[in-house]
């Protein structure tokens, strides 16, 4: 297996586990982990043995979403910008191609990207008090890394764009009420070994039909991928370049209100 920075790789049996290690830094999608959580997922779903695949996360709490230093660079810097959309488009694409069953134990709270892109799993399992959201707004960003995509998939239409435009969490336990949660178990403790049972009862299915079903769920989503994705991420490069970002970081930095210009 490659070696990786940002998460760990593993097998048993017909199990593949993704991890994502860097608790300290609240594993943020920094451009290192973006690359590296692409290139984690392809070899996986490429490798014959495994039937289905758990992404877990080191830390109290699953992913703080975008790094805020990489939202400046980009800012700063179309070069930048352009290669963290190509590298973004890549991952979310890579997320939404995989061919084994992807179950996520979602054990602590997650946001913005890290959101989108769990919502293209098979089966999540979390806890009642977990928080899914995504900020983008709140960054002064559209979010279109994925949000605009997964959120409507997943949810109304209605309840996806209360999300979205007012930066507002879904509560697992909601989320759970709604379906977009699969699985909910009472504390942080029961949901990685509640994951690797789906894993496992899965990969005792006979793996060609259940490889093939997945590819004709993919094509589901490809679609609305194809009508949305592309024209979202574009809009939200046209965001990244704005002045109420580079405000939105700092007065996230210092904890206050942003003043907004609108330009």
């Amino acid at each position: 297996m490659a070696e990786f920075e940002t998460l760990e790789l593993s097998i048993r049996e017909h199990v593949g586990q993704l991890n994502l290690s860097r608790p300290a830094l609240m594993n943020r999608f920094d451009d290192q982990l973006v690359v590296e959580l692409a290139r984690g997922l392809r070899e996986l779903d490429a490798a014959t043995e495994v039937r289905a695949i758990v992404l877990t996360a080191d830390g109290q709490v699953f992913s703080a979403g975008g790094d805020t230093d990489s939202m400046l660079a980009a800012n700063a810097d179309h070069r930048i910008l352009m290669k963290q959309v190509d590298d973004g488009r890549r991952l979310f694409r890579t997320f939404s191609d995989i061919t084994k069953p992807l179950i996520v134990a979602l054990h602590g709270h997650i946001f913005g990207v890290g959101t989108s892109l769990i919502l293209t799993a098979d089966a999540i399992v979390s806890t009642p008090s977990v928080r899914l959201s995504d900020p983008h707004v709140q960054f002064g960003l559209v979010p279109g890394d994925g949000g605009v995509v997964t959120w409507p998939m997943n949810l109304p239409m209605v309840k996806a764009k209360r999300h979205l435009l007012w930066a507002e969490p879904l509560m697992a336990e909601d989320a759970y009420r709604l379906g977009v949660v699969t699985d909910l178990v009472d504390t942080p403790a029961e949901v990685t070994p509640r994951a690797f049972e789906l894993a496992d009862r899965v990969s005792a299915l006979p793996p060609v039909a259940v490889q093939l079903a997945k590819r004709a769920f993919n094509k589901s989503t490809h679609s609305r991928v194809e009508d949305v994705f592309d024209a979202g991420f574009y809009l939200e490069a046209i965001s990244a370049s704005t002045s109420d970002v580079r405000e939105a970081v700092n007065a996230f930095k210092e904890k206050r209100t942003g003043k907004w210009l609108g330009q």
